[in-house]
């Protein structure tokens, strides 16, 4: 990884104001839609209450977006001709794609501790402190799996068309993921194969311990080795495009 390139390219995403409040705004909005207007928040979700599981789907989409978006925006830079000056230096691929994780980790940062934020002014609840850090921080350092989705998609698709395709996909990944409503039945079934479930699983996994919500009624439990291989698995297979996309465009190049 080249510290300099690190630098100046995290410098020049926290002057993009507008990119920056849009990441961190929007789960935040999120949240007080979903999470402290319904009279159902204060209600007892697992080891804590509806407003924290809320508060833990919007944090996993906040952190997501952040990271989809900073590292899709990879795509608009090899347009502007930022690839090949980049592709003439001895940085490897691998030690770029590298780079733009950390620089995507570092904004998705500052998007979940604005929810959590929101969260705890607005009456989200945990029975231990411990479940309020390892939640944080599961959100914050997983999310690097959609740096590595946003990277594959830019760096597959070199056109300007690259970010509302990540984008696009986010939401639909988001549904399937549990965020936006329960899911049940077949839908939850293939939801369990798709990226952001294991995710999302993994962040609530303190709260839940495994248990999955289901407003029809039924229960299930998403074992603790499931959700970490579906994020490996995922990660590896994102990685690999990108890294593989990247070596095809310098060649071309």
């Amino acid at each position: 990884m080249n510290a300099t390139f690190l630098r100046i390219d995290l410098q020049r995403q926290l002057r993009d104001v507008a990119n920056i409040v849009f990441v961190i705004g929007l789960p935040v909005a999120m949240y007080i839609i979903f999470g402290s207007t319904f009279g159902a928040g204060g209600e007892t979700a697992g080891h804590g209450n509806v407003r924290f599981y809320v508060m833990t789907s919007m944090a996993v989409y906040g952190a997501s977006v952040a990271t989809t978006s900073i590292a899709g925006m990879a795509a608009i830079e090899l347009l502007q001709g930022w690839g090949r000056q980049l592709g003439l230096t001895p940085m490897s691929p691998a030690a770029y794609v590298g780079t733009k994780v950390v620089v995507a980790l570092t904004v998705a940062a500052g998007a979940v501790a604005a929810v959590f934020v929101a969260g705890m002014l607005t009456g989200a609840r945990a029975d231990a402190g411990w479940i309020w850090v390892a939640t944080f921080v599961i959100a914050w350092l997983g999310s690097a799996l959609f740096a590595l989705f946003g990277l594959a998609i830019a760096q597959t698709f070199r056109s300007e068309s690259a970010v509302s395709v990540a984008a696009a996909g986010l939401v639909l990944l988001a549904f399937f993921g549990n965020l936006f409503v329960p899911l049940s039945g077949t839908i939850l079934q293939v939801a369990r194969f798709t990226p952001m479930y294991g995710f999302a699983g993994l962040v609530r996994y303190p709260l839940l311990r495994g248990q999955v919500i289901d407003t029809s009624g039924g229960a299930s439990q998403d074992s603790l080795g499931w959700l970490i291989v579906n994020v490996v698995v995922w990660a590896a297979i994102f990685a690999t495009v990108a890294v593989w996309a990247v070596r095809r465009g310098r060649r071309r190049q």
